[in-house]
């Protein structure tokens, strides 16, 4: 393969710049423009260890710099690699990877350095797929779960299973290539129970992803309630920051504020929303319209209501609007005189997760958290003995395998000729094939490495 280079470091001013580039001939790219302090020849160079010197340029120059050195097959992409470490800064480390193009390497495509190492048998597609995730880790749950991916725990998982299959089908290769004796109703029932297990460990997996979702994305949380009840106090209280206007008119907020936020190591995807009432105009009107909308659609609902208060028929509304729903009922404004309490039937027949805050004060904010825990089992979530799916791909891969286990079982039953048995069993194995990347087509392999950043 060619030799390609890119910045893989964020964009900005830091202590150090990397300029990273992979190919069986990137140590001759590099000696071009390079002078280390001591030199050697390529070969006399360890794999794993940093030369001191300068890049040079029309004879000047140019920076002070580290190279670190990786050998093939010993490194990230498992061809020969090296990382030039210069000093931070926009101009200069973009002006050392002009220099490496310029000298006969090419720009990297996002990912490329990953898809090298997919592609070069280092990991397995779902591995790779674990690296973006580790960057884009918004928790510390998320990121020890992409590290186990990372480390293969999901593949083993994947790789087992799938020998199981293969097992499965020696079964069925007997019945198909040994037809003269009559084994085919033992084969049978021996094929219908493994399926069975397979089944059970593929929905084992399947459910995993509630919890992998959660660890992945967060809480979809909506913040609903009428106008001025401490819809966007409460926001504000919770991210410790002033996100959201607040003031004593109604109707401050139109449209919806979304942060992402971690209560007690639970992700949460706060959403604030407009105050529910009779609209003063058409663009409150969608407001409130979208708040309906993404109060269907949350994993939570966080219903606040002004205890200082009677209810009123906005209340009412907001109260229909969480029946049957995963909510938690706030009473906000307990700093004031109080006139609604926690043993109210409208609030009791709802749910029995309601406490009193003051989002102004902030009292009672942290009972937030624990509920939030109770309600989802999010403490109850081993990440050290548990394997997790948090990629949608590898879910829905993973149901359309149990759909082809429910087919094949079903052609047994129905006494369907052995080789059409053995069809739906092969596309369990194409199924979590393509989740391993062993049988998944060029167009996924590469719109999975476009949501890489440069240099990775």
């Amino acid at each position: 393969m060619n030799v390609i280079a890119s910045i893989s470091t964020a964009p900005g001013i830091g202590g150090i710049g990397i300029v990273r580039m992979s190919g069986k001939d990137c140590f001759n790219v590099l000696d071009k423009f390079f002078r280390p302090k001591n030199k050697q020849k390529i070969e006399d160079i360890k794999g794993y260890s940093i030369k001191y010197g300068f890049i040079i340029e029309n004879n000047e120059i140019v920076d002070e710099v580290l190279v670190s050195y990786f050998k093939a097959p010993k490194s990230y992409t498992t061809e020969n690699m090296c990382e030039i470490n210069t000093h931070g800064g926009n101009l200069v480390i973009r002006k050392i990877l002009d220099i490496c193009l310029k000298n006969g390497a090419t720009l990297a495509e996002p990912g490329e350095f990953t898809k090298r190492a997919f592609l070069n048998g280092r990991i397995d597609l779902l591995q790779a797929e674990s690296v973006v995730d580790i960057i884009n880790s918004k928790s510390e749950r998320e990121m020890k779960t992409s590290v186990k991916q990372l480390e293969g725990v999901l593949s083993k998982k994947i790789k087992d299973i799938k020998q199981e299959i293969l097992d499965i089908l020696v079964n069925v290769d007997v019945s198909i290539d040994y037809p003269e004796y009559d084994v085919e109703d033992v084969t049978n029932n021996e094929i219908f129970n493994m399926l069975n297990n397979v089944q059970m460990k593929l929905e084992n997996l399947e459910k995993s992803f509630d919890s992998g979702k959660i660890i992945k994305e967060g809480i979809k949380t909506a913040i609903i309630g009428k106008p001025n009840a401490g819809k966007s106090s409460l926001l504000n209280s919770i991210l410790k920051e002033d996100r959201a206007i607040v003031t004593e008119y109604e109707g401050t907020t139109r449209d919806t504020i979304e942060e992402f936020v971690n209560i007690n190591g639970i992700p949460l995807k706060l959403i604030d929303t407009a105050g529910i009432r009779d609209a003063k105009d058409e663009v409150e009107k969608i407001g409130i319209i979208k708040s309906k909308e993404i109060a269907k659609d949350a994993d939570l609902i966080i219903a606040i209501f002004d205890s200082s208060k009677e209810l009123t028929k906005e209340d009412y509304e907001i109260l229909d609007i969480v029946k049957n729903k995963n909510v938690i009922i706030v009473l906000n404004k307990s700093d004031l005189k109080q006139v609604l309490d926690e043993k109210d039937n409208n609030f009791v027949n709802i749910t029995e997760n309601i406490i009193k805050i003051s989002a102004l004060n902030g009292e009672g904010l942290d009972k937030i958290g624990s509920i939030i825990s109770k309600m989802f089992n999010f403490n109850e979530i081993n990440l050290d003995n548990e394997v997790i799916i948090t990629n949608l791909r590898h879910k829905n891969l993973i149901s359309n395998a149990i759909n082809n286990v429910t087919k094949a079982k079903n052609a047994i039953q129905d006494n369907m000729p052995v080789d059409i048995i053995a069809i739906f069993i092969n596309d369990i194995l194409e199924d979590l094939g393509k989740i391993t990347g062993e049988t998944v087509t060029d167009d996924i392999i590469n719109e999975i490495f476009s949501k890489f950043c440069l240099g990775k």
